[in-house]
């Protein structure tokens, strides 16, 4: 096994290769992720709540392979935070210190304002899966989740790009994600 400085980005993260609908592992996974649109609780009766669960309680009973993942989907502050509080705290000079404190103060309003941008994620996690039975699978998966009430989307290749430049990067504000490290820095014709 290689040294792990000498190991690649991919090799890193245990991702092989994206197909159009997966995430091959070197662990000879393959990784399905399904997208969940999240419904706001807060304004639900208690029958609709109590039948959400029920449908999730059902969906995870009939899928043994499911995993489950919850991501931002926005920048998260918790470091920038962390960083004003401190140094607001060594600073002498009142001025600047209640400056920082302001900063801080306007962190957390955004964040209070992006709380709900989370993404739910269903991951199933094909092993040895014959590619002949693996469409006709992942459409059963689909079919339950629309039968208990839930809106989702099979995650396609841009998808799970983005999925994982949030999850290893927490970057959101990216455009466009790269094939290969370091593409953006490549200038052609020069």
């Amino acid at each position: 096994m290689k040294r792990k400085n000498e190991q690649s980005t991919r090799e890193l993260m245990g991702t092989k290769e994206l197909s159009d609908y997966s995430i091959r592992t070197y662990r000879k996974d393959e990784l399905v992720y399904f997208l969940i649109q999240p419904s706001n609780l807060s304004v639900l009766s208690e029958e609709s709540l109590s039948a959400r669960i029920y449908g999730l309680m059902t969906v995870l009973k009939g899928i043994t392979e499911i995993e489950m993942m919850c991501l931002n989907s926005r920048e998260n502050f918790e470091d920038n935070k962390r960083y004003l509080k401190n140094r607001a705290e060594e600073e002498t000079n009142p001025t600047v210190r209640k400056l920082l404190e302001l900063d801080a103060g306007h962190l957390d309003r955004m964040q209070v304002q992006m709380a709900t941008a989370r993404e739910f994620l269903l991951i199933i996690r094909l092993r040895n899966q014959k590619e002949n039975e693996v469409f006709a699978y992942l459409n059963r998966i689909e079919k339950m989740l629309v039968e208990q009430g839930f809106t989702s989307k099979r995650a396609d290749e841009e998808d799970m790009k983005r999925i994982l430049a949030v999850y290893f990067e927490q970057n959101v504000t990216t455009e466009k994600f790269e094939e290969f490290d370091g593409e953006r820095w490549i200038i052609l014709n020069e």
